[in-house]
């Protein structure tokens, strides 16, 4: 079975419980380092040879693909970054709306301001300036304007250069 990602590639559906790939960083080496370093290819992230060394270059994509998908920028692939890679986009986020507050708030508010959308401070808390600002967002990206981030939400988001 496969899934079309949103550039267009075949990758074949993976479950969760079916990825079982190694955690790799920075010195790692070997066969799933290069099916790392062609997934980050196929992400438009990574331009470096394919070699199976977890360099330098390898370890900044990954920190690049993390920061993509609201995934703790630290270079290191768990599994949860490996689902995101099969997947193209983002996983295991949570619903945000007006209340929620903490790093992945801070998250979108700094993508918001990078689309001119969102004007206040970055400062974690989901309140009425930031709900406008997605919900102005949402608008024209021809989203249900709910203010609410959800799975389709995020995807989305997931999509603005960062």
């Amino acid at each position: 079975m496969e899934f079309i990602s949103y550039t267009g590639d075949s990758i074949p559906i993976t479950t969760q419980s079916e990825l079982k790939k190694p955690e790799l960083q920075l010195g790692s080496y070997g066969e799933a380092v290069v099916e790392l370093q062609n997934l980050l290819i196929k992400s438009g992230l990574y331009t470096d040879k394919i070699d199976g060394i977890f360099a330098k270059m390898t370890q900044e994509s990954v920190k690049a693909f993390q920061r993509q998908v609201f995934l703790q920028e630290d270079g290191i692939v768990t599994e949860e970054t490996w689902q995101a890679l099969y997947k193209g986009e983002p996983v295991n986020l949570p619903e945000l709306k007006q209340g929620s507050q903490g790093e992945l708030v801070m998250k979108v508010q700094r993508v918001l301001k990078s689309t001119q959308d969102y004007v206040g401070y970055v400062d974690g808390e989901f309140g009425p300036v930031t709900e406008s600002a997605l919900q102005s967002w949402q608008m024209r990206n021809n989203l249900p304007d709910t203010g609410i981030i959800d799975e389709v939400t995020w995807c989305t988001l997931s999509q603005i250069p960062q």
